[in-house]
């Protein structure tokens, strides 16, 4: 078997200027990855570029560095316009990008801006409205630039895809369509990624011309530096099995997790293991996430828990463990998460906790990999117990025990919050659903009345005063509704109106009662007419007469109340004509 002879090549065989080989210099790398050595000299001819490689294996400067040096003999970009697109998933990538570009171009006299969701807008568009040779941005937020006309498109001479199998996956290729519906024609495209699809490829290959097509290695594949082990466990084991690991090692952790709440979640979980961690994903504000990152480079924190928003864009020096706390629903994210360990020639280990459910997700991880993972025993005796604190979810089980039983066994995150509105009781009596409610003593019009009989607001008061057990009004006889003008036939006890003052008409006169009572009804009727319209009662007491009720002067089937209420509202008209006559007198004398 012939024996395999491994070329080194320098940075300086690659045809870069001196200034980008100063500045590479700088940085201690002296020799290229295979991807740096294929991408570098086909980006500086001008091709087009479809690259996959490993993650951690320099792709970022495989295309930074010779855009660098296409762009440096060029003259500047106009106002509103830039020469490079470089497109990204996430706002941590594209701020990684960007750091690339100030690192190797500190020597080169062109501008690069970066442009993201989730900050000011305002900075951004001034910084575009001077223009860029180099623009980083994500979909999203280069499309609402565009829309405000604080960027233009038609200088573009390089395009750039990092990640392109995730930009080109159903979560971003509407906004890369529209995104490249306004480039030129004629352009350069670039697209580098770790994995691609079947799928994904022959949609890259439709973008370019011509493209050459680099694989520094197996598709699909992982780097060998990494170790990967798998632990299975059931779920309840998951957590304890992880605090355990985290207990073991004083190195950084980076920890995946499925879902934002998860995430979340096990951040407080943690702290029940004296493990300080950090959660960043989505829906965390852009200040929060930055906090969480920069805070977990420093070591202010061991671990960060991350979704998929993390397995691409993230750069940490020496990360020695990635956990899976829960498997990716895409197989290919599997090789980007553990891609954040065993960078630029680094070892580094990623393990996998796998419950039973998760089983056919491993299998096609496997499948996708080409390879076994290792399968690990766990001691499950040897697991450690979590302690309890404030911030664990026990005490918070615990205050919802409580709460459930103060509220007669009902908890509020199931039922909602009692109150009177909805006529749960306060005080733990069950609700009795379909029955009929109990009126107050001396509340009825005919021994006992169902709450439904009243109208909403007074229903709504009753139970409000019921919780809260308050007894009727003295002096307001027993309650009842008979010898009150405009409040009969509601059969609900006597209530205060809005004014705050008691309905009764006893410690005033009956004129100056009538007028409050109009008041608050909004109408001002003229002497001798009613402005009730047929077939529907305006007093504020009592239930809204539907269309079959009887019209005026129709008193065959009437109550004796509504007739009473009839026959008030003719009153007052009286009473309003005699008031203006009365205050016209006085003003005459």
């Amino acid at each position: 078997m012939p024996k395999r002879v491994q070329i080194h090549m320098s940075f300086n065989e690659l045809g870069l200027s001196p200034s980008l080989l100063e500045a590479v210099s700088d940085t201690g790398y002296t020799i290229p990855t295979p991807i740096q050595r294929q991408a570098i000299p086909a980006v500086l001819e001008g091709r087009d570029v479809m690259a996959a490689a490993q993650t951690g294996t320099g792709k970022t400067a495989g295309f930074t560095l010779p855009i660098l040096q296409r762009l440096a003999g060029k003259p500047k970009a106009a106002a509103l316009t830039t020469r490079a697109l470089i497109l990204t998933p996430t706002r941590e990538l594209a701020a990684q990008i960007q750091e690339s570009i100030e690192v190797y171009g500190k020597h080169e006299q062109l501008r690069s801006v970066v442009v993201f969701g989730g900050v000011n807008i305002r900075p951004q568009i001034d910084a575009l409205r001077r223009g860029c040779e180099l623009l980083v941005a994500t979909p999203g937020r280069l499309l609402d630039l565009h829309q405000q006309r604080a960027l233009r498109f038609d200088a573009v001479e390089i395009l750039v895809l990092d990640e392109a199998d995730r930009m080109l996956d159903m979560g971003f290729i509407r906004d890369i369509r529209k995104v490249l519906a306004l480039l030129p024609k004629k352009r350069q495209n670039l697209l580098f990624s770790a994995t691609f699809s079947p799928e994904i490829r022959a949609l890259a290959k439709g973008l370019c011309v011509d493209a050459l097509e680099i694989d520094v290695a197996p598709r699909n594949s992982t780097v060998e530096a990494i170790t990967q082990g798998v632990y299975r466990v059931d779920k309840g084991h998951k957590l304890p099995l992880l605090g355990k690991l985290l207990q073991e090692t004083a190195d950084q952790v980076l920890v995946f997790s499925r879902t934002k709440h998860g995430a979340n979640n096990l951040v407080k979980k943690l702290a029940g293991y004296d493990v300080r961690a950090a959660a960043i994903h989505g829906n965390k504000s852009q200040n929060q996430r930055t906090k969480a990152l920069a805070d977990f480079k420093s070591g202010a924190v061991q671990v960060l828990v991350a979704t998929d928003i993390a397995a691409r864009g993230l750069d940490i020096d020496q990360l020695a463990l990635v956990v899976n706390y829960d498997l990716p629903q895409v197989p290919e994210d599997y090789v980007h998460r553990i891609g954040r360990t065993g960078r630029a020639g680094a070892t580094g280990m990623a393990l996998s906790l796998v419950s039973e459910e998760d089983e056919k997700l491993l299998r096609d991880i496997e499948r996708l990999i080409k390879r076994r993972i290792p399968l690990r025993e766990v001691d499950l005796a040897s697991l450690p117990e979590r302690r309890a604190t404030s911030e664990t979810e026990q005490e918070d089980d615990e205050r919802e025990v409580e709460r459930s039983s103060s509220n007669g066994g009902r908890s509020r995150r199931g039922g909602g919050r009692p109150n009177a509105s909805t006529g749960q009781p306060r005080q733990g009596q069950p609700r009795q659903q379909g029955a009929a409610q109990q009126s107050r003593p001396g509340n009825s019009r005919q021994g006992e009345a169902r709450q439904g009989d009243a109208p909403r607001g007074q229903r709504r008061q009753g139970n409000a005063q019921q919780a809260r057990g308050d007894q009727p009004r003295q002096g307001s006889e027993q309650n009842t509704r008979q010898g009150q003008p405009g409040r009969q036939g509601n059969g609900q006890g006597s209530r205060r109106g809005r004014s705050g003052q008691p309905d009764s008409n006893e410690s005033q006169p009956q004129w100056l009662s009538e007028m409050q009572q109009n008041a608050r009804r909004g109408r001002r009727p003229h002497a001798g007419q009613d402005k009730s319209q047929p077939g529907q009662s305006r007093h504020r007491g009592g239930k809204p007469q539907g269309n079959n009720a009887p019209r005026h002067g129709n008193a065959q089937g009437q109550t004796h109340q509504q007739q009473q209420a009839r026959a008030s509202h003719h009153d007052q008209g009286g009473l309003w004509q005699s008031l203006r006559d009365g205050l016209g007198n006085m003003f005459n004398k």
